[in-house]
């Protein structure tokens, strides 16, 4: 009987099986022998389509962030963007979080990773904040999403109830926070979203709003 065909190889069928193997057996498993292992060739076939582990390590990790929805970043109105933006990153980090730390090294040259930089970037600007601040925003941003995106504070403690009422009063029913993993995470991405977005909306009316309004008057002339 002859043997099954195997798919040819291609760089979205290593990407795709790379994605897989990392979210199942964690980043520092990761390797090119495994991978070929895993697509049934032999380890030189991949560099034919990567010259390197890095390389792979970098499509899959682009692939990940081609996820991410920048999109309104094209409107005026920046604070919805930006959670808009927030929520749709944490959704794509939170589906593959094993390469969350590969990702926390900055965008490289990886294309999508740096159309999302641009986008962010560039509808801050648009909306007034100083090149300075909009990289702050940005990054500020990235580091809170990147952290939800590790680990999850529920699934941290664990279900025993013993241990708390021992010796931890105040936590007495930290062992039931794991059976409520997603609304516990959610809730408090959202509470931190809320209050950074809140922050800087007053930062940008007290620094911001007043300069652009100034700006406006002085461009119309005394005669509007």
């Amino acid at each position: 009987m002859p043997r099954p065909r195997q798919p040819r190889l291609t760089r979205q069928l290593i990407v795709e099986t790379a994605t897989a193997l990392i979210d199942a057996e964690g980043l520092p498993a990761f390797s090119t022998r495994r991978l070929a292992a895993e697509l049934g060739v032999r380890g030189p076939s991949l560099y034919n389509h990567f010259a390197t582990k890095d390389e792979i390590l970098d499509a899959v990790a682009d692939t990940v962030t081609g996820a991410v929805d920048t999109g309104g970043f094209t409107g005026r109105d920046w604070v919805a963007a930006l959670r808009d933006w927030a929520w749709s990153y944490r959704r794509a980090l939170t589906a593959h979080p094993n390469i969350v730390p590969y990702l926390a090294q900055g965008p490289g040259r990886r294309p999508a990773a740096l159309a999302m930089a641009d986008a962010v970037y560039g509808g801050l600007v648009r909306a007034g904040w100083p090149p300075a601040r909009a990289t702050h925003i940005g990054a500020a941003l990235r580091y809170f999403v990147a952290g939800s995106a590790l680990g999850s504070f529920a699934r941290g403690f664990v279900e025993d109830p013993e241990l708390y009422a021992a010796h931890y009063p105040h936590l007495r029913d930290a062992h039931r926070l794991a059976e409520h993993q997603q609304s516990v995470d959610e809730g408090a991405f959202a509470l931190g979203l809320d209050a950074l977005l809140h922050g800087l909306a007053a930062e940008y009316a007290r620094t911001v709003d007043p300069v652009r309004t100034a700006g406006a008057v002085e461009s119309t002339g005394p005669n509007g």
